[in-house]
């Protein structure tokens, strides 16, 4: 359980009513020449990334039928986040809204194909020299904070027009949900890239109250898609 004066951030929460955000990792993107495409234009999903968007379609369905479907819907301007996102709006027929807040992260590599050859050059290696904030791209922290600075006003505006335990969904990309998850766990927020527990479509469900991220939740809908997927940078 975690309270928005605890840990890493001092990121405000809902003051009142409780209510659930869904952190939709996207889909499988596109990608032949295994680019770490981070926030660059025009990476769409591949095939088996337009499946995994109708099995999350499909998800959120049956939760709709079952009475505690989605009444928000978001994502990141990026590409492969709003075709994530599509079929579970049609499905649903919601409006989708566009949230800059919970945007990919920065890296100052992205761009580059053969990262772990690229390393070798020392050229890069000031940019390795703090792996705890990251020296090579935006800080775990600032990450955090945007995020629940759109999943506060998210929360609360379904609160307000839907009342107690509405239900939000935003299709983000996996380090800027991971390191939420972190800080709602109450875990440091430095961690091995391999171990990130965020799979494409994944969900991770933050529910928040009166104090703030009170519990986090952790499901693969497309779980058996997933294990398809390439192995690919970009994230």
């Amino acid at each position: 359980m975690m309270s928005a004066s605890a840990a890493h951030s001092a990121a405000p929460v809902p003051t009142t009513g409780h209510a659930t955000v869904h952190l939709v990792r996207h889909g499988e993107v596109y990608n032949p020449n295994k680019v770490l495409y981070g926030r660059l234009p025009g990476f769409g999903l591949s095939d088996l990334g337009k499946q995994m968007a109708q099995g999350l379609a499909d998800h959120f369905s049956v939760r709709s039928e079952r009475g505690n479907g989605p009444v928000i819907l978001a994502s990141s301007p990026l590409q492969r986040a709003q075709e994530t996102i599509a079929p579970v709006a049609g499905a649903l027929n919601l409006p989708v809204r566009i949230e800059g807040r919970v945007l990919e992260a920065e890296n100052a590599f992205e761009g580059m194909s053969s990262v772990k050859r690229q390393l070798r050059r020392p050229k890069h290696w000031p940019l390795l020299v703090n792996p705890l904030r990251p020296s090579w791209g935006e800080p775990y922290k600032a990450q955090v904070n945007r995020v629940l600075a759109a999943v506060k006003d998210l929360a609360d505006e379904a609160i307000a027009e839907h009342g107690d335990g509405a239900e939000v969904v935003v299709v983000s990309h996996q380090l800027p949900i991971y390191v939420t998850r972190l800080w709602g766990e109450n875990r440091p927020l430095f961690h091995d890239p391999r171990s990130r527990e965020c799979t494409l479509t994944s969900i991770t469900s933050l529910h928040i109250g009166p104090r703030g991220v009170e519990a986090v939740s952790y499901e693969e809908p497309n779980r058996e898609l997933s294990k398809q997927a390439l192995a690919l940078p970009g994230a």
